[in-house]
Protein backbone atom coordinates (compact mmCIF):
# COMPACT_ATOMS: atom_id res chain seq x y z
CA UNK A 1 0.00 0.00 0.00
CA UNK A 2 3.07 2.24 0.28
CA UNK A 3 3.04 3.04 -3.43
CA UNK A 4 -0.45 4.60 -3.33
CA UNK A 5 0.92 8.13 -2.88
CA UNK A 6 3.43 8.14 -5.74
CA UNK A 7 0.81 7.61 -8.43
CA UNK A 8 -0.84 10.56 -10.19
CA UNK A 9 -4.15 11.21 -8.47
CA UNK A 10 -7.12 9.72 -10.25
CA UNK A 11 -10.36 11.72 -10.24
CA UNK A 12 -13.87 11.41 -11.61
CA UNK A 13 -12.67 13.28 -14.71
CA UNK A 14 -11.95 9.70 -15.87
CA UNK A 15 -14.92 7.58 -16.90
CA UNK A 16 -13.47 4.41 -15.37
CA UNK A 17 -13.17 6.12 -11.98
CA UNK A 18 -16.83 7.22 -12.17
CA UNK A 19 -17.77 3.62 -13.02
CA UNK A 20 -15.91 2.29 -9.98
CA UNK A 21 -17.55 4.84 -7.68
CA UNK A 22 -20.99 3.97 -9.08
CA UNK A 23 -20.38 0.23 -8.70
CA UNK A 24 -19.31 0.75 -5.08
CA UNK A 25 -22.40 2.95 -4.60
CA UNK A 26 -24.74 0.28 -6.00
CA UNK A 27 -23.21 -2.36 -3.71
CA UNK A 28 -23.53 -0.10 -0.68
CA UNK A 29 -27.20 0.65 -1.43
CA UNK A 30 -28.03 -3.05 -1.89
CA UNK A 31 -26.29 -3.99 1.35
CA UNK A 32 -27.84 -1.07 3.27
CA UNK A 33 -31.34 -2.18 2.18
CA UNK A 34 -30.71 -5.72 3.44
CA UNK A 35 -29.16 -4.53 6.71
CA UNK A 36 -32.10 -2.16 7.36
CA UNK A 37 -34.50 -5.08 6.74
CA UNK A 38 -32.71 -7.02 9.51
CA UNK A 39 -33.40 -4.25 12.05
CA UNK A 40 -36.43 -5.82 13.74
CA UNK A 41 -37.57 -6.37 17.33
CA UNK A 42 -35.38 -8.94 19.09
CA UNK A 43 -32.47 -8.74 16.60
CA UNK A 44 -28.87 -8.62 17.85
CA UNK A 45 -26.98 -5.52 16.74
CA UNK A 46 -23.72 -7.50 16.62
CA UNK A 47 -25.25 -10.10 14.32
CA UNK A 48 -26.70 -7.40 12.05
CA UNK A 49 -23.24 -5.74 11.81
CA UNK A 50 -21.57 -9.09 11.06
CA UNK A 51 -24.21 -9.78 8.39
CA UNK A 52 -23.54 -6.36 6.80
CA UNK A 53 -19.77 -6.88 6.70
CA UNK A 54 -20.10 -10.38 5.17
CA UNK A 55 -22.40 -8.96 2.48
CA UNK A 56 -20.02 -6.07 1.70
CA UNK A 57 -17.15 -8.55 1.21
CA UNK A 58 -19.28 -10.93 -0.86
CA UNK A 59 -20.63 -8.21 -3.13
CA UNK A 60 -17.28 -6.49 -3.72
CA UNK A 61 -15.62 -9.85 -4.45
CA UNK A 62 -17.94 -10.34 -7.45
CA UNK A 63 -16.63 -7.34 -9.44
CA UNK A 64 -13.34 -6.94 -11.36
CA UNK A 65 -12.57 -10.62 -10.73
CA UNK A 66 -9.93 -10.79 -13.47
CA UNK A 67 -7.89 -7.92 -12.02
CA UNK A 68 -6.16 -9.80 -9.22
CA UNK A 69 -4.13 -6.81 -8.00
CA UNK A 70 -7.16 -4.54 -7.68
CA UNK A 71 -8.05 -3.94 -4.04
CA UNK A 72 -11.71 -3.86 -2.99
CA UNK A 73 -13.84 -4.53 0.05
CA UNK A 74 -15.12 -2.74 3.13
CA UNK A 75 -14.50 1.03 3.29
CA UNK A 76 -16.41 1.42 6.55
CA UNK A 77 -17.53 -1.50 8.72
CA UNK A 78 -21.27 -1.85 9.39
CA UNK A 79 -22.45 -0.01 12.52
CA UNK A 80 -25.91 0.11 14.06
CA UNK A 81 -26.13 2.92 16.64
CA UNK A 82 -29.41 3.08 18.56
CA UNK A 83 -31.34 6.01 20.12
CA UNK A 84 -28.85 8.26 22.01
CA UNK A 85 -25.78 6.43 20.68
CA UNK A 86 -24.43 8.81 18.03
CA UNK A 87 -22.11 6.59 16.00
CA UNK A 88 -19.67 3.67 15.57
CA UNK A 89 -21.48 1.00 17.64
CA UNK A 90 -20.43 -2.37 16.24
CA UNK A 91 -19.35 -4.58 19.18
CA UNK A 92 -16.81 -7.41 19.14
CA UNK A 93 -17.99 -10.80 20.55
CA UNK A 94 -16.55 -10.25 24.05
CA UNK A 95 -18.26 -6.86 24.50
CA UNK A 96 -21.92 -6.22 25.42
CA UNK A 97 -24.38 -6.58 22.53
CA UNK A 98 -27.67 -4.69 22.15
CA UNK A 99 -31.04 -6.30 21.35
CA UNK A 100 -33.37 -4.13 19.27
CA UNK A 101 -36.74 -3.12 20.74
CA UNK A 102 -39.96 -1.74 19.30
CA UNK A 103 -39.74 2.02 18.58
CA UNK A 104 -35.91 2.05 18.74
CA UNK A 105 -34.35 4.69 16.48
CA UNK A 106 -31.59 2.88 14.52
CA UNK A 107 -28.81 4.48 12.51
CA UNK A 108 -27.10 2.15 10.02
CA UNK A 109 -23.70 3.27 8.72
CA UNK A 110 -21.47 1.36 6.23
CA UNK A 111 -19.22 1.67 3.17
CA UNK A 112 -17.46 -0.21 0.37
CA UNK A 113 -14.66 0.56 -2.06
CA UNK A 114 -13.52 -0.67 -5.45
CA UNK A 115 -9.89 0.08 -6.26
CA UNK A 116 -9.86 2.55 -3.36
CA UNK A 117 -12.84 4.53 -4.72
CA UNK A 118 -15.12 4.82 -1.71
CA UNK A 119 -18.90 4.90 -1.37
CA UNK A 120 -20.35 5.39 2.12
CA UNK A 121 -23.89 5.73 3.42
CA UNK A 122 -25.94 6.12 6.61
CA UNK A 123 -29.69 5.80 7.07
CA UNK A 124 -32.05 6.19 10.03
CA UNK A 125 -35.20 4.17 10.74
CA UNK A 126 -37.57 3.65 13.66
CA UNK A 127 -38.53 0.04 14.36
CA UNK A 128 -42.25 -0.59 13.95
CA UNK A 129 -42.97 2.69 12.13
CA UNK A 130 -45.65 2.61 9.42
CA UNK A 131 -48.07 5.09 7.81
CA UNK A 132 -50.68 3.86 10.34
CA UNK A 133 -48.22 4.00 13.23
CA UNK A 134 -46.38 7.27 12.57
CA UNK A 135 -43.26 8.37 14.43
CA UNK A 136 -44.10 11.53 16.39
CA UNK A 137 -42.54 13.86 18.95
CA UNK A 138 -38.79 14.30 19.36
CA UNK A 139 -37.81 11.22 17.31
CA UNK A 140 -39.71 12.62 14.32
CA UNK A 141 -38.19 16.09 14.89
CA UNK A 142 -34.57 14.93 14.68
CA UNK A 143 -35.21 12.55 11.75
CA UNK A 144 -37.01 15.18 9.66
CA UNK A 145 -34.38 17.80 10.53
CA UNK A 146 -31.57 15.43 9.50
CA UNK A 147 -33.36 14.49 6.27
CA UNK A 148 -34.05 18.08 5.19
CA UNK A 149 -30.57 19.23 6.29
CA UNK A 150 -28.98 16.51 4.15
CA UNK A 151 -31.21 17.52 1.19
CA UNK A 152 -30.19 21.17 1.60
CA UNK A 153 -26.52 20.10 1.78
CA UNK A 154 -26.88 18.10 -1.46
CA UNK A 155 -28.19 21.18 -3.25
CA UNK A 156 -25.32 23.32 -1.93
CA UNK A 157 -22.59 20.84 -2.91
CA UNK A 158 -21.63 22.70 -6.06
CA UNK A 159 -18.35 23.93 -7.49
CA UNK A 160 -17.78 27.54 -6.38
CA UNK A 161 -19.85 27.23 -3.20
CA UNK A 162 -18.17 27.45 0.20
CA UNK A 163 -18.31 24.72 2.82
CA UNK A 164 -19.75 27.07 5.46
CA UNK A 165 -22.91 27.58 3.34
CA UNK A 166 -23.73 23.97 4.23
CA UNK A 167 -22.74 24.43 7.89
CA UNK A 168 -25.20 27.34 8.15
CA UNK A 169 -28.08 25.62 6.32
CA UNK A 170 -27.78 22.50 8.52
CA UNK A 171 -27.77 24.72 11.62
CA UNK A 172 -30.90 26.67 10.56
CA UNK A 173 -32.91 23.55 9.71
CA UNK A 174 -31.96 21.87 13.00
CA UNK A 175 -33.06 24.98 14.91
CA UNK A 176 -36.43 25.00 13.11
CA UNK A 177 -37.04 21.53 14.53
CA UNK A 178 -35.76 22.58 18.00
CA UNK A 179 -32.76 20.26 17.56
CA UNK A 180 -28.99 20.66 17.32
CA UNK A 181 -26.44 19.28 14.86
CA UNK A 182 -23.89 17.10 16.69
CA UNK A 183 -21.01 19.46 17.50
CA UNK A 184 -17.85 19.33 15.40
CA UNK A 185 -18.83 16.41 13.16
CA UNK A 186 -16.97 16.53 9.85
CA UNK A 187 -17.98 15.54 6.31
CA UNK A 188 -14.86 14.66 4.31
CA UNK A 189 -13.75 14.87 0.75
CA UNK A 190 -13.06 11.34 -0.55
CA UNK A 191 -10.00 10.43 -2.58
CA UNK A 192 -8.61 7.13 -3.82
CA UNK A 193 -7.80 5.03 -0.71
CA UNK A 194 -8.53 8.05 1.50
CA UNK A 195 -11.75 8.29 3.49
CA UNK A 196 -10.71 11.51 5.27
CA UNK A 197 -9.56 13.90 2.53
CA UNK A 198 -8.26 17.43 3.24
CA UNK A 199 -11.40 19.40 2.47
CA UNK A 200 -14.06 19.12 5.18
CA UNK A 201 -17.50 20.49 6.01
CA UNK A 202 -18.04 21.00 9.75
CA UNK A 203 -21.40 21.04 11.49
CA UNK A 204 -22.21 23.06 14.62
CA UNK A 205 -18.60 24.13 15.36
CA UNK A 206 -17.83 25.37 18.89
CA UNK A 207 -15.83 28.59 19.33
CA UNK A 208 -12.44 26.85 19.23
CA UNK A 209 -13.41 24.87 16.13
CA UNK A 210 -14.63 28.04 14.40
CA UNK A 211 -11.15 29.53 14.81
CA UNK A 212 -9.27 26.39 13.75
CA UNK A 213 -11.48 24.95 11.01
CA UNK A 214 -10.65 26.12 7.50
CA UNK A 215 -13.23 27.28 4.98
CA UNK A 216 -12.99 25.50 1.65
CA UNK A 217 -14.48 25.98 -1.78
CA UNK A 218 -15.93 23.03 -3.70
CA UNK A 219 -14.45 22.24 -7.09
CA UNK A 220 -15.63 20.08 -9.96
CA UNK A 221 -14.48 16.44 -10.09
CA UNK A 222 -14.35 16.26 -6.29
CA UNK A 223 -16.16 13.59 -4.27
CA UNK A 224 -17.68 14.08 -0.80
CA UNK A 225 -19.17 11.93 1.93
CA UNK A 226 -21.90 14.26 3.20
CA UNK A 227 -22.62 13.45 6.83
CA UNK A 228 -25.52 14.96 8.80
CA UNK A 229 -26.14 14.06 12.46
CA UNK A 230 -28.94 15.84 14.33
CA UNK A 231 -29.68 15.52 18.06
CA UNK A 232 -32.71 16.32 20.19
CA UNK A 233 -30.28 17.17 23.03
CA UNK A 234 -27.27 19.45 23.43
CA UNK A 235 -25.52 17.92 20.44
CA UNK A 236 -22.29 17.17 22.31
CA UNK A 237 -20.98 13.64 21.86
CA UNK A 238 -19.31 11.97 24.86
CA UNK A 239 -17.54 8.64 25.21
CA UNK A 240 -19.19 6.18 27.62
CA UNK A 241 -17.80 2.79 28.63
CA UNK A 242 -18.37 1.17 25.21
CA UNK A 243 -15.03 -0.04 23.87
CA UNK A 244 -13.89 1.07 20.45
CA UNK A 245 -14.05 -1.67 17.81
CA UNK A 246 -13.31 0.36 14.64
CA UNK A 247 -9.87 1.73 13.83
CA UNK A 248 -7.93 3.03 10.84
CA UNK A 249 -4.23 2.98 9.97
CA UNK A 250 -2.50 6.39 9.95
CA UNK A 251 0.66 7.48 8.10
CA UNK A 252 2.75 7.52 11.30
CA UNK A 253 5.89 5.38 11.55
CA UNK A 254 7.10 3.62 14.71
CA UNK A 255 9.12 0.46 15.48
CA UNK A 256 6.72 -1.69 17.53
CA UNK A 257 8.22 -3.58 20.49
CA UNK A 258 5.67 -6.36 21.13
CA UNK A 259 5.37 -9.36 18.85
CA UNK A 260 1.54 -9.29 19.16
CA UNK A 261 1.55 -5.64 18.03
CA UNK A 262 3.80 -6.36 15.04
CA UNK A 263 1.63 -9.31 13.93
CA UNK A 264 -1.54 -7.25 14.30
CA UNK A 265 -0.13 -4.18 12.49
CA UNK A 266 1.22 -6.30 9.65
CA UNK A 267 -2.27 -7.80 9.16
CA UNK A 268 -3.83 -4.31 9.23
CA UNK A 269 -1.50 -3.16 6.46
CA UNK A 270 -2.00 -6.17 4.19
CA UNK A 271 -5.70 -6.81 4.80
CA UNK A 272 -7.15 -3.31 5.27
CA UNK A 273 -4.52 -0.80 4.11
CA UNK A 274 -5.75 2.70 4.92
CA UNK A 275 -9.45 1.71 5.20
CA UNK A 276 -11.27 1.63 8.57
CA UNK A 277 -11.68 -1.91 9.96
CA UNK A 278 -13.44 -3.70 12.82
CA UNK A 279 -11.44 -5.77 15.33
CA UNK A 280 -13.96 -8.58 14.68
CA UNK A 281 -12.19 -9.23 11.37
CA UNK A 282 -9.13 -10.60 13.23
CA UNK A 283 -8.91 -14.24 14.31
CA UNK A 284 -7.71 -14.09 17.92
CA UNK A 285 -9.44 -11.41 19.93
CA UNK A 286 -7.12 -11.50 22.97
CA UNK A 287 -3.92 -11.11 20.93
CA UNK A 288 -5.60 -8.48 18.76
CA UNK A 289 -6.55 -6.39 21.81
CA UNK A 290 -2.95 -6.59 23.05
CA UNK A 291 -1.65 -5.44 19.68
CA UNK A 292 -4.12 -2.55 19.45
CA UNK A 293 -2.87 -0.89 22.66
CA UNK A 294 0.71 -0.30 21.50
CA UNK A 295 -0.44 0.71 18.00
CA UNK A 296 -2.88 3.31 19.42
CA UNK A 297 -0.34 4.62 21.96
CA UNK A 298 2.09 5.36 19.13
CA UNK A 299 -0.62 6.69 16.79
CA UNK A 300 -0.12 3.97 14.16
CA UNK A 301 -3.86 3.44 14.17
CA UNK A 302 -6.60 5.84 15.22
CA UNK A 303 -9.87 4.91 16.94
CA UNK A 304 -13.40 5.74 15.81
CA UNK A 305 -14.88 6.51 19.23
CA UNK A 306 -18.36 5.28 20.12
CA UNK A 307 -20.08 8.54 21.08
CA UNK A 308 -23.28 9.15 23.05
CA UNK A 309 -25.75 11.95 23.56
CA UNK A 310 -27.40 12.17 27.01
CA UNK A 311 -29.74 9.24 27.87
CA UNK A 312 -33.33 9.90 26.82
CA UNK A 313 -32.27 11.99 23.79
CA UNK A 314 -32.26 10.83 20.14
CA UNK A 315 -29.82 11.30 17.28
CA UNK A 316 -30.64 10.85 13.57
CA UNK A 317 -27.98 10.28 10.90
CA UNK A 318 -28.03 10.53 7.11
CA UNK A 319 -24.91 10.21 5.00
CA UNK A 320 -24.47 9.93 1.25
CA UNK A 321 -21.68 10.04 -1.31
CA UNK A 322 -21.74 12.78 -3.96
CA UNK A 323 -19.70 13.14 -7.16
CA UNK A 324 -19.33 16.77 -8.26
CA UNK A 325 -19.76 16.16 -11.98
CA UNK A 326 -19.55 18.96 -14.59
CA UNK A 327 -23.35 18.68 -15.11
CA UNK A 328 -24.16 18.94 -11.38
CA UNK A 329 -23.89 16.93 -8.14
CA UNK A 330 -24.48 13.21 -8.59
CA UNK A 331 -25.63 11.38 -5.43
CA UNK A 332 -24.62 7.72 -5.64
CA UNK A 333 -25.67 6.37 -2.23
CA UNK A 334 -28.72 6.57 0.02
CA UNK A 335 -32.14 4.96 0.34
CA UNK A 336 -35.26 6.97 -0.42
CA UNK A 337 -36.81 8.77 2.53
CA UNK A 338 -40.40 7.93 3.54
CA UNK A 339 -41.97 11.21 4.77
CA UNK A 340 -45.34 9.54 5.38
CA UNK A 341 -43.84 7.73 8.41
CA UNK A 342 -43.07 10.93 10.34
CA UNK A 343 -45.19 13.66 11.89
CA UNK A 344 -43.80 16.78 13.55
CA UNK A 345 -45.36 20.03 14.74
CA UNK A 346 -42.28 21.82 13.38
CA UNK A 347 -41.23 22.60 9.81
CA UNK A 348 -38.62 24.54 7.85
CA UNK A 349 -39.45 28.26 8.19
CA UNK A 350 -36.58 30.04 6.40
CA UNK A 351 -37.81 31.13 2.94
CA UNK A 352 -34.39 30.84 1.29
CA UNK A 353 -33.99 27.28 2.57
CA UNK A 354 -37.56 26.41 1.58
CA UNK A 355 -36.91 27.49 -2.00
CA UNK A 356 -33.54 25.68 -1.93
CA UNK A 357 -35.31 22.45 -0.86
CA UNK A 358 -37.93 22.93 -3.58
CA UNK A 359 -35.25 23.30 -6.25
CA UNK A 360 -33.94 20.30 -8.15
CA UNK A 361 -30.83 18.64 -6.73
CA UNK A 362 -29.43 18.37 -10.26
CA UNK A 363 -30.60 21.37 -12.36
CA UNK A 364 -28.93 20.34 -15.62
CA UNK A 365 -30.38 16.84 -15.55
CA UNK A 366 -33.71 18.40 -14.55
CA UNK A 367 -33.67 20.63 -17.65
CA UNK A 368 -33.52 17.55 -19.87
CA UNK A 369 -36.44 16.05 -17.93
CA UNK A 370 -38.32 19.32 -18.29
CA UNK A 371 -37.85 19.38 -22.06
CA UNK A 372 -39.18 15.83 -22.26
CA UNK A 373 -42.11 16.75 -20.02
CA UNK A 374 -42.92 19.80 -22.15
CA UNK A 375 -43.10 17.59 -25.22
CA UNK A 376 -45.62 15.39 -23.47
CA UNK A 377 -47.60 17.83 -21.39
CA UNK A 378 -47.77 21.59 -20.97
CA UNK A 379 -47.47 21.57 -17.14
CA UNK A 380 -43.99 20.40 -16.17
CA UNK A 381 -43.63 22.57 -13.08
CA UNK A 382 -45.34 20.28 -10.55
CA UNK A 383 -43.03 17.46 -11.62
CA UNK A 384 -40.03 19.71 -11.05
CA UNK A 385 -41.03 20.89 -7.59
CA UNK A 386 -41.42 17.33 -6.36
CA UNK A 387 -37.90 16.32 -7.43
Amino acid sequence: MADEKDVVEKTIAEDLVVTKYKMAGEIVNRVLKQVVDKCVVGASVREICEFGDVLLLEETSKVFKKEKELKKGIAFPTCVSVNNCICHFSPVPSEPDYTLKDEDLCKVDLGAHIDGFIAVVAHTIVIGASSENKVQGRKADCILAAHFASQAALRLLKPGNETYAITEAVQKIAEDYKCKPVEGMLSHQLKQFKIDGEKTIIQNPNDAQKKEHEKFEFDKHEVYAMDVLISTGEGVGKEADTRVSIYKKTDEVYQLKLKASRTFYSEVRTKHGSMPFNLRSFEEETKTKMGVVECVNHKLIEPFQVLYEKPGEYVAHYKFTVLLMPNGPHKITGLSFEPELYQSEHSVTDQKIKSLLNSSANPKAAKKKKKKAENVVEQPMEVEAAA
